[in-house]
């Protein structure tokens, strides 16, 4: 279970990064200088978080400004906000920030605290945020139904299992969930256009490879995650578990059929959809005669694409994996998963299955030609 009550540690780091004679700039020396009095200030509001966040499992709660701009009875720092969720993230997590303050008698208050220019929203910035606590996840939503958190608690809960049954790598064997209330409000938490991610369920966000971080997190699209079914929800939630799961043994060398259709595997792992039913728009084009002439390259996954192209690219990963655990067991599957990820593909093809990328392609583009006819 996940700690109920954490002391919050808040801390300032005064690092004065502007020149004397910078415009809009004074002495960044601390003592009585005017931007020592704005740090001063910053660090004073900085104590707690905002009560929108009172339910949230927060720890090393702190503002590091980096500088400070005055104009008058105005002034902006520019800091970067550090915290970590506790029971989760294993390193602080970062946002830029922006904090206005203006003067107030001889000193400052902080009137407004946002994304710096450029910088991705945080979920509280869209509200006050309601918690709610899995077995094994912590669902994060706002502008949300209650009943809606509770359910894709207990979704996720149901996929954290079945997520372990399928990798038998190290991970944390919980997840962190991101309910915003609108798909613009999931693309201003993920910096990038509504648009990229319509018609998708959820995105899993985080660093790949080994090491401290923060835990990943799956933010959900509101609006496509509604229109599924209730066994497309538990496919769409434990494939990104499985991102969550394998991405300390994700690198930048990891081919995008692996990592995806791994995750689909992990999926449709034990349910009874069969090849065609799980994809269909691949299934289309087989029987057109279209069968691909390689694995999906790495661009074809890319958000915002022809949906049936990328469609058809998850598909023909899914078959992929599928393949590999079916004829050279799953121990080898995973084991592709984790040479993929430090040396090239076909020496992992080499040492992990006993074959070469062609002879693999040729052996899928069969089962294609065999399953999905």
């Amino acid at each position: 279970m996940i700690p109920v009550r954490r002391r919050t540690v808040v801390r300032l780091l005064a690092l004065a990064l502007c020149p004397p004679a910078a415009a809009g700039c004074a002495d960044p020396a601390p003592g009585g200088s005017a931007d020592g009095a704005v740090r001063r200030a910053v660090a004073d509001w900085s104590v707690a978080p905002p009560v929108r966040l009172a339910g949230i499992p927060l720890e090393g709660w702190s503002y590091e400004v980096t500088s400070v701009r005055r104009d008058g009875v105005r002034a902006l720092a520019r800091a970067e906000l550090r915290y970590r969720l506790a029971g989760y993230d294993s390193a602080p997590a970062g946002s830029a920030r922006e904090v206005e303050l203006a003067r107030d008698g001889a000193g400052w208050r902080v009137t407004a605290d946002r994304p710096a220019p450029g910088a991705v929203a945080q979920l509280w910035d869209q509200g006050e945020v309601a918690v709610v606590r899995g077995a094994r996840s912590l669902v994060l939503g706002v502008g949300r139904d209650p009943r809606a958190l509770s359910a894709l608690a207990a979704e996720a809960d149901r996929a954290v299992p079945a997520v372990s049954a399928a990798w038998p790598g190290p991970w944390a064997g919980r997840v962190v969930v991101l309910a915003p209330g609108t798909l613009e409000a999931m693309a201003a938490l993920l910096g990038r256009p509504a648009d990229t991610y319509r018609g998708l369920g959820a995105v899993t966000t985080g660093a790949t490879g080994g090491g401290p971080a923060p835990a990943d997190r799956v933010v959900v699209n509101p609006e496509g995650y509604q229109e599924l079914s209730e066994a497309g929800r538990r496919i769409v939630l434990t494939h990104e578990v499985t991102h969550v799961a394998t991405r300390a043994a994700t690198s930048a060398g990891t081919p995008q059929w692996l990592s995806e259709g791994f995750a689909d595997w992990a999926a449709y792992r034990g349910t009874p959809t069969t090849p065609a039913e799980g994809a269909p728009e691949l299934a289309r084009a087989v029987r057109r005669g279209e069968v691909p002439g390689a694995l999906p390259a790495d661009e074809a996954f890319a958000f915002g694409g022809d949906p049936q192209a990328v469609a058809r690219a998850y598909g023909g990963a899914w078959l992929a994996c599928r393949l590999i655990a079916g004829r050279w067991g799953e121990p080898a599957l995973a084991r592709l998963y984790e040479l993929a990820a430090r040396e090239p593909l076909p020496a992992a093809l080499d040492e992990a299955l006993g074959t070469n990328l062609p002879d693999l392609t040729h052996a899928w583009q069969q089962a294609l030609r065999e399953e999905l006819r």
